[in-house]
């Protein structure tokens, strides 16, 4: 199978591989675990198995160490240069910032993909390392909230506690837990929840719109989504949609 298009998503804790046979859609999905010590000659092993080729490649980085063994790799294998979001990258946003360099540029690439497929006024909730809410208007971001991500707060509390065991994060079975390991998946997924609705309701007062869409996104939100109460869309692989989109919006333009 040939795929003409590679859109990665390299984050602090895993990376994100999205292959396009027509350059539109999303045909195929893969993930890593995200490892900045990993040499050159590892990851090519590792992404012979899912890029044999593309004609066009675009990343979207918050791991600076690893940008280069990206770069290096489809240079080598694939015959092309691949484009990093970034400055001087076309993505049809606005960015309201005082400083735009600090704005990550997965947080574009949500944009780019949210306000094309869904609302160009919205909600962008990506649940990964950190738990960022993104409110764009008419394509413009306008501002961004980060909290900390539900494996960042699992982690944090097991680390700090010696007496807590490890646990996966799966909603309990009930709300109120008799041991443990509930309890503390109840406190992490209906905390993350209810905090992530208590957000939407003030965000939605802060902007004065109370239709405001809103899309749930990133590698937890399969985990969160039926646990919340507020109205929202789930797409967990917005990113790879946006940065889809940016491939045509700089290399067929």
């Amino acid at each position: 199978m040939i795929y003409v298009n590679t859109v990665i998503d390299i984050g602090n804790t895993t990376i994100a591989i999205g292959l396009s046979k027509d350059g539109k859609t999303i045909d195929k999905v893969y993930r890593l675990n995200t490892e900045k010590n990993r040499s050159y000659d590892e990851y090519g092993v590792l992404l012979k198995d899912f890029i044999p080729t593309c004609s066009a490649a675009m990343i979207s980085s918050v791991v600076p160490e690893l940008n280069e063994v990206f770069r290096e790799y489809f240079e080598n294998h694939c015959g092309v240069t691949p484009l990093f979001l970034g400055q001087g990258v076309k993505t049809g946003i606005q960015i309201m910032s005082d400083n735009p360099k600090e704005v990550g540029a997965d947080l574009i690439g949500n944009t780019v993909a949210a306000t094309s497929l869904y609302d160009e006024t919205c909600l962008i909730i990506d649940l990964g390392t950190a738990t960022t809410f993104t409110y764009v208007e008419k394509k413009i971001l306008k501002g961004v909230i980060i909290s900390t991500g539900l494996t960042t707060s699992k982690d944090a509390l097991i680390n700090k506690a010696s007496l807590l065991p490890q646990i996966e994060l799966t909603p309990p079975k009930k709300l109120l837990g008799t041991n443990s390991a509930d309890c503390i998946k109840s406190g992490l997924l209906y905390g993350h929840a209810s905090m992530i609705d208590g957000m939407i309701r003030r965000i939605k007062e802060e902007v004065h719109n109370q239709d405001l869409t809103v899309i749930l996104t990133g590698g937890h939100a399969k985990i969160v989504y039926p646990l919340t109460q507020e109205k929202m869309i789930k797409d967990e692989i917005l990113i790879l949609k946006g940065l889809l989109l940016v491939i045509g919006k700089n290399f067929n333009s």
